[in-house]
């Protein structure tokens, strides 16, 4: 039996005794899982550093060293995350719907566990904690596969919340470290159908299509975030500026960060000069059509790769549209059905722009920043779906379960 195999088996059984367990017990283990991150911090933190300065020396950019990168707030936000998940109804039980048949029968869907959860994700060792606290929540065992790149953040952070969780009186193997850094641990994870009911992919473009193409386990596709953000010809140009640079440059190695800005032709004028200078004060390089580079002699010509990038860094798609309908069929072409904004004074615009879209969310005079777990109520989130079966948008503790069917009777027979 190979290593990963062998941590799958140990996971499944895990499952079956998570699955019948109280809310009380599981939130008691939440919050000694939290604590103990805390008191481990030096412990994440050095060897986070190693991670750190490693991806520094092998070159990697300054975007992915954020999402790397574990500071004292960063693992205090996470110790947080998972105290807001133990206040949170547990999903495990609740009656989706329910009826009375009419022969008798009472009929009801339940909520139930998913069972073995396997999640493949890049660089951010935040995951990690997210990951483990929403599963244990939702009554599944957990199986993580970080990169390389973040390997000796991501096996302090296991091995802290594993201890705590089992100490907490939690299954022994309910949350795991798949062993290996190669691409051949992921691709026996992705073959483990019948050990691992579900696969979630967090990541670039690449990882993702590689595990949604090879996997043989069901998988919940997260997607890339390629938002755009769209000033309309009514908006308040304070607010748009604001909401543009908030978008943009608050934490631009995230996926619900944007990377598109397009502007109506008739605001152009006013709103391109000072939306410029304030990306430019904050580093931003744009990309830039030929009417918005007008007012940008320093922009980059813009071209398909542009308009299709997910850059995860300081850089700005930026496009002059001559109207609503203009702007959705460029979002539509380009964009990846994650998070588009509006800004606009126009309730009957806001509404058409809502409606014409097809993305996991749509903000209406509001950051794209909001498209997050946490900020939406959830404590943390599993990933960002972009799919349309069974989850989309910000994955809670809901979007990990799967329903039973319970039917009642009374010696009925068929």
């Amino acid at each position: 039996m190979s290593e990963v195999t062998e941590v799958a088996t140990r996971a499944r059984a895990a499952a079956a005794r998570l699955a019948p367990l109280a809310r009380k017990d599981k939130d008691a283990a939440l919050l000694a899982m939290a604590d103990s991150l805390v008191a481990n911090v030096d412990r994440i933190l050095a060897a986070n550093a190693e991670d750190v300065e490693a991806g520094r020396a092998s070159g990697t950019t300054e975007a992915l060293l954020d999402r790397l990168a574990l500071t004292l707030p960063r693992v205090e936000a996470m110790a947080d995350g998972l105290r807001h998940v133990a206040t949170l109804p547990d999903p495990v039980g609740e009656v989706v719907r329910g009826s009375s048949l009419p022969n008798g029968l009472e009929l009801r869907q339940v909520r139930v566990p998913l069972g073995v959860v396997g999640i493949v994700y890049e660089a951010r060792p935040n995951v990690t904690a997210d990951a483990a606290g929403l599963c244990l929540k939702s009554g599944n065992a957990v199986l993580l596969r970080g990169s390389a790149s973040a390997y000796r953040s991501n096996t302090v952070l296991v091995d802290v919340l594993a201890e705590a969780a089992t100490a907490a009186g939690m299954p022994a193997d309910s949350i795991q470290l798949v062993p290996g850094t190669d691409r051949s641990s992921v691709k026996e994870l992705m073959q483990a159908r019948g050990l691992v009911d579900v696969l979630i992919p967090r990541g670039g473009a690449g990882l993702i299509e590689a595990v949604v193409s090879e996997s043989q386990v069901p998988v919940i596709e997260t997607g890339v975030g390629n938002c755009t953000v769209y000033v309309d010809a009514s908006a308040d140009l304070d607010m748009a500026v604001a909401i543009t640079v908030n978008s943009k440059t608050h934490r631009p190695s995230v996926c619900n960060a944007a990377e598109t800005l397009l502007v109506h032709a008739d605001v152009a004028p006013l709103f391109l000069p000072r939306v410029v200078k304030a990306l430019k004060d904050e580093g931003v390089t744009l990309h830039a059509d030929e009417r918005s580079a007008a007012y940008d002699d320093t922009s980059v010509p813009v071209g398909d790769e542009d308009w299709a990038a997910e850059y995860l860094s300081l850089d700005l798609a930026v496009g002059v549209v001559d109207s609503l309908d203009d702007a959705v069929a460029h979002i539509r072409r380009w964009g990846s059905g994650h998070t588009e904004a509006i800004v606009t004074k126009d309730l009957a615009e806001a509404r058409r722009f809502v409606r014409s879209l097809d993305s996991a969310a749509v903000m209406v005079n509001a950051s794209t920043r909001f498209t997050d777990g946490g900020e939406f109520g959830f404590g943390a989130e599993i990933g960002i779906s972009t799919q349309k079966l069974h989850a989309r948008g910000p994955m809670g503790l809901p979007e990990l379960t799967s329903t039973t069917y319970v039917v009642t009777g009374d010696g009925h027979i068929r």
